[in-house]
């Protein structure tokens, strides 16, 4: 009888190989992440832990700084402004991006290579140069609405004034992120089905029928991103205000919004562990806004 050849032991060393290769891959991205996200975070976190002042230098003060903040009647008036804003333009924003998709997709638009170029161009401009633009445009003094009162004696308000800046700021970011979220639903309706629309043909659904049917549905998942990504757009609100701040000193304050408040209080005033405090509230308040958002629309979806 002969003898049973012994069993082959796994290869333990090439396993642990292969689990070492796949870090491999992994650690640039992990290294890169740590540096630009994680240890920011972290290291404001410390300094929100402490305060500086100018007799008796830098003290640990444990959650002080946000005791502080979150009875900080500047910081939270900013935070009600913004969400206000968000209310509103996103709204707006995404709804004309939406009908600009939808009518570029429909195939019954003449030169839809050219709109779609030309709604689009408004996001490549920087965001500087475009404040610099409508806050010229807005000037009464200075810009488009001064020049037309003058010359056809009209009464243009001053869309710089304390009543109106919201707005004017609300039309500059929408002339500049609709062609950005307008390329994200037309990206997903190019991916619905063919067969679908055949189908719906077949049928006799009408185009109102077969936006509500086929290509709301199917866009769904782009609807949310782009409400997300708006609603950290809207939370970070930070160039257009410090830019028309030159033009409008009486209308934009240092605390018109929550990050710009958080710059002023680092660079100007000094107060860098209370404007680490500042950011990390934001941070979360936009962080669990956004989530709310997410988890709403994944349930409509399902």
């Amino acid at each position: 009888m002969s003898q049973a050849a012994p069993a082959v032991a796994p290869n333990r060393r090439g396993r642990a190989r292969g689990r070492w290769t796949g870090w491999g891959f992994l650690a640039p991205f992990a290294i890169v992440f740590a540096l630009v996200f994680i240890a920011p975070i972290l290291y404001s976190l410390y300094l929100s832990l402490f305060r500086t002042q100018l007799v008796g230098g830098t003290e640990f003060v444990g959650l002080d700084n946000y005791v502080k903040a979150f009875g900080d009647e500047k910081l939270w008036t900013g935070v009600v402004r913004v969400a206000l804003f968000l209310v509103i333009q996103v709204p707006i924003m995404l709804f004309l991006s939406l009908l600009a998709a939808l009518a570029i997709d429909s195939g019954r638009l003449y030169g839809k290579s050219f709109f779609r170029l030309s709604i689009f161009l408004p996001y490549a401009v920087p965001a500087v140069v475009a404040t610099f633009m409508w806050g010229f445009m807005y000037g009464t003094r200075f810009g488009l609405v001064g020049n037309l009162n003058d010359m056809f004696g009209l009464d243009i308000p001053n869309l710089l004034a304390p009543d109106l800046i919201m707005a004017s700021i609300g039309n500059l970011v929408t002339w500049q992120f609709l062609g950005y979220n307008m390329l994200i639903f037309y990206s997903a309706l190019r991916v619905i089905p063919t067969s679908l629309y055949e189908a719906a043909e077949i049928d006799g659904a009408g185009q109102f029928r077969v936006i509500r049917s086929i290509k709301l549905p199917g866009i769904r998942g782009a609807l949310v991103i782009a409400t997300i990504f708006s609603i950290i757009g809207s939370f970070q609100l930070f160039n257009e205000p410090s830019i028309m701040q030159t033009m409008a000193p009486n209308t934009i304050t240092t605390s018109f919004t929550p990050n710009l408040y958080a710059y002023n209080l680092a660079f100007t005033g000094q107060q860098l562990n209370y404007s680490a405090t500042v950011a990390l509230i934001m941070g979360v308040v936009t962080m669990i806004v956004a989530y709310a958002v997410q988890l709403r629309g994944m349930r409509k979806g399902n």
